[in-house]
């Protein structure tokens, strides 16, 4: 295990956000599949313009073809979502964390402003956009927390109409928890298409699917690519990339714990774990820890994570816990949990994160399901300047412009002079026709 110090450290996590990187395994694939080496960005660039020209026959088409199944009925029958079954222990699961993450979301102030003064009228409106699409990812497991932590945000926002895109098991069907959840949810219109083809048909509509206003959601390498592709056609929410966790311990820290939460997250397909601590001896144990608990997780997990800790993990040696917050600030990591003697007087300190999770009963995992807020975070650095999902996200704000003459008289001549400066002669004459009553004369 290499421990970074010093400029190395601060080199190691120093990031901008570029182009996802893409495994061999990947590219092979893509030449076994279309008889030609293409790179990824080709491929959806292919997969959409198909989308739009064939619509529905052509999400069949790439469904049979990257997906081994040809969906004859492309969206969920109303008898197949009432249907759905799942133990009741997991059913009791979904439905806390609706709840949770429904009441967290009903905290968020989500209201405008309209203040009448006496020079006029100034105010914001709120308005929920009209139909929004969530991405479920399908591939080996029901994303099931993923629907809830999309879905919900939205409808707390107002949005009238959701539409799940996900892609379907080899028989055709949707696995029952995500029927289950989105039958709690409220939501009926549930459609069996995923990757590329799904954005690419939330973007543009088809006969099925309707157009959205707003895509929400992660997904695998094409999926994000594809948002990237159809953004201003629709809204996209963000461009999640591999998931990425940064501890920061100190010598207070149990390395059980430690190597756990990093495990959580480097079982992820690409993910990025990385542990920043102060003491060294925590390190050398919690390289012991992720030793024997990775020969205790079952396959694929096992090699899964292993793959991330041993190929991308980062681990840090700082001087004290300022610079450990500095160095997590540089990084701006989805997911930062704080185990330290006294994690809450970090808190001020944090500046650059998706979120924070506090001591050693608020681990990151817990935070992907029941927690309240929504899991879906800024990763690659993003965290600098996005935020996680939320309200907001589902919304539109309406600037409201009312003043009145007395105002204008005050505060025209203001606008009329720098419109002036900036050449925008058109400008200035419609501010000066008010205020003198006829157009200005040359």
């Amino acid at each position: 295990m290499q421990v970074l110090q010093g400029p190395d450290a601060r080199a190691a996590l120093t990031r901008t956000f570029n182009d996802i990187p893409v495994p061999d395994s990947v590219l092979a694939r893509i030449a076994s599949t279309f008889g030609e080496a293409l790179t990824p960005t080709q491929v959806v660039e292919r997969i959409i313009a198909d989308v739009r020209a064939r619509g529905d026959d052509a999400l069949r088409d790439w469904t049979e073809r990257l997906d081994g199944v040809r969906p004859e009925h492309l969206e969920v029958s109303a008898e197949e979502l009432a249907d759905a079954r799942v133990d009741a222990d997991l059913h009791a699961a979904i439905r806390l964390a609706i709840a949770r993450v429904r009441v967290f979301y009903m905290q968020q102030p989500a209201h405008g402003f309209l203040n009448h003064d006496e020079g006029g009228a100034l105010g914001q409106l709120i308005r929920p956009l009209g139909r929004v699409g969530v991405y479920v990812p399908g591939g080996l497991a029901p994303l099931i927390s993923t629907l809830i932590h999309t879905a919900v945000p939205a409808q707390v926002a107002g949005v009238p109409e959701i539409v799940i895109a996900t892609p379907p098991a080899r028989d055709g069907s949707i696995h029952p928890a995500i029927l289950v959840a989105a039958r709690e949810l409220g939501l009926t219109r549930i459609v069996r298409v995923g990757g590329a083809q799904a954005i690419a048909a939330l973007a543009y509509g088809t006969a099925t699917l309707p157009a959205v206003d707003k895509i929400a959601g992660p997904g695998n390498l094409f999926v994000v690519i594809a948002k990237r592709l159809v953004y201003g056609q629709t809204g996209i929410e963000s461009l999640p990339g591999p998931t990425e966790t940064l501890v920061v311990a100190d010598d207070s820290a149990d390395a059980r714990y430690v190597a756990a939460d990093l495990l959580a997250q480097a079982e992820h397909n690409g993910a990025e774990p990385v542990l920043v601590s102060t003491s060294r001896d925590l390190l050398i144990r919690v390289q012991a820890e992720l030793s024997g608990q990775l020969e205790n997780l079952p396959e694929p997990n096992r090699t899964w994570a292993r793959d991330s800790v041993q190929a991308r993990m980062k681990v840090i040696l700082a001087a004290d816990l300022e610079e450990a917050l500095d160095l997590a600030n540089l990084y701006a990591p989805e997911h930062l949990c704080l185990l330290t003697r006294d994690p809450w007087s970090l808190l001020g300190r944090v500046q650059r994160a998706g979120g924070v999770f506090i001591g050693e009963a608020s681990m990151e995992a817990l935070g992907d399901y029941v927690a309240g807020p929504s899991h879906v975070m800024p990763t690659g650095g993003t965290a600098r300047f996005m935020s996680p999902v939320n309200v907001r996200d589902f919304q539109n704000i309406i600037s409201v412009i009312g003043v009145n003459e007395a105002t204008l008289h005050r505060i025209g001549p203001a606008a009329a002079l720098l419109a002036r400066a900036e050449g925008l002669e058109a400008h200035a004459r419609a501010i000066e026709s008010r205020l003198v009553g006829e157009a200005s004369e040359v």
